[in-house]
């Protein structure tokens, strides 16, 4: 790594770093994603990029999505391990204050995202409420435009179908804004 490739990476730290991170709060479910934002960064320095990323938020968002991901295949393993009871103990719910903090609209659309496939999850975090561009999506979860377009209009259907009108206005709001 050189010093230009670190000075980089540390702007676009300061740049992208509060983005990634509410990125991997809607994509996990957690707030405690510190740990994935850096790593997400760390994988970013790590990276032997010899050509010129065109687009550095697309990419941290591409590496951040594949950090969850890795994430979660470690969390499913360690959920195998003999010490299940021990696991057990630690509660996976939402302390009170982290409940107080959503409203009641957003937390139930909230739940109604993290309830979908994988890829409508990733295309209505992205394009509904990242607000990345159509392209931008494509790029982050290589994909073409296309799928982009598709996928989100049967995500959008998919949550609409489990919603209550409540839940129904939030997400207009949070797609269209």
């Amino acid at each position: 790594m050189d010093d230009y490739a670190g000075a980089r990476i540390e702007q676009w730290y300061r740049t992208y770093s509060n983005d990634v991170y509410r990125f991997l709060v809607y994509y996990t479910g957690r707030r405690d994603t510190d740990d994935l934002v850096q790593e997400t960064f760390i994988r970013a320095l790590k990276a032997d990029r010899q050509s010129e990323i065109v687009n550095p938020r697309t990419w941290l968002f591409s590496i951040a999505r594949n950090v969850a991901i890795d994430e979660q295949r470690k969390k499913k393993l360690r959920n195998w391990l003999p010490d299940l009871f021990l696991q057990h103990l630690v509660s996976s719910d939402k302390t009170p204050e982290e409940s107080l903090e959503l409203g009641e609209n957003k937390r139930m659309l909230y739940d109604a995202i993290n309830q979908l496939k994988r890829s409508y999850r990733d295309v209505l975090i992205l394009r509904g409420i990242k607000g990345l561009s159509s392209k931008e999506t494509a790029e982050v979860l290589g994909w073409s435009e296309a799928k982009v377009h598709i996928t989100l209009h049967r995500a959008m259907k998919a949550v609409l179908n489990r919603s209550n009108p409540s839940v129904t206005e939030e997400m207009t709001n949070a797609i269209t804004r």
